[in-house]
């Protein structure tokens, strides 16, 4: 089964645009169990983070408590694991790192992200990195 990471980005546009690929995948993960989820807490704080921030609110009509759900339940069916193995990857944005850490750590295939400077990477030892659209292609 593939194992994958998804950026914060991803998640946020599968809310905002459930019918596009980010969308697609969620649906993939949750419906068809289509590939593993890797998570670490550092991802799961960005996505809280982001999740509140006040200009997703004209896009997203989540309460507290509906946005809290939601991570939550992303969690709770995800692998997790402690995100802590120090890399440098992106040299353009080191907070992206997370997801290089969280992808080694979990034995993760793919990284999924909308992000320049992550795909910009393309590959990382023997993980690929990958826009939504491709993803979706790949999970077929």
């Amino acid at each position: 089964m593939i194992r994958a990471v998804l950026d914060a980005n991803v998640f946020i546009s599968a809310l905002i645009r459930p019918e596009g690929p980010p969308g697609k995948i969620l649906v993939e993960f949750v419906e068809r169990r289509a590939f593993a989820l890797v998570v670490s807490p550092v991802i799961i704080d960005e996505l809280r983070r982001s999740l509140a921030e006040p200009r997703l609110g004209r896009y997203l009509r989540l309460t507290a408590q509906e946005r809290e759900a939601w991570v939550a339940s992303v969690e709770s069916l995800a692998v997790s694991v402690p995100g802590k193995r120090g890399v440098r990857v992106v040299e353009a944005d080191p907070d992206d790192d997370k997801y290089f850490a969280a992808a080694l750590e979990g034995e993760a295939d793919v990284i999924v992200s909308g992000d320049r400077h992550v795909l910009a990477v393309g590959r990382y030892e023997r993980i690929r990195v990958l826009t939504p659209r491709t993803f979706v292609e790949m999970l077929g």
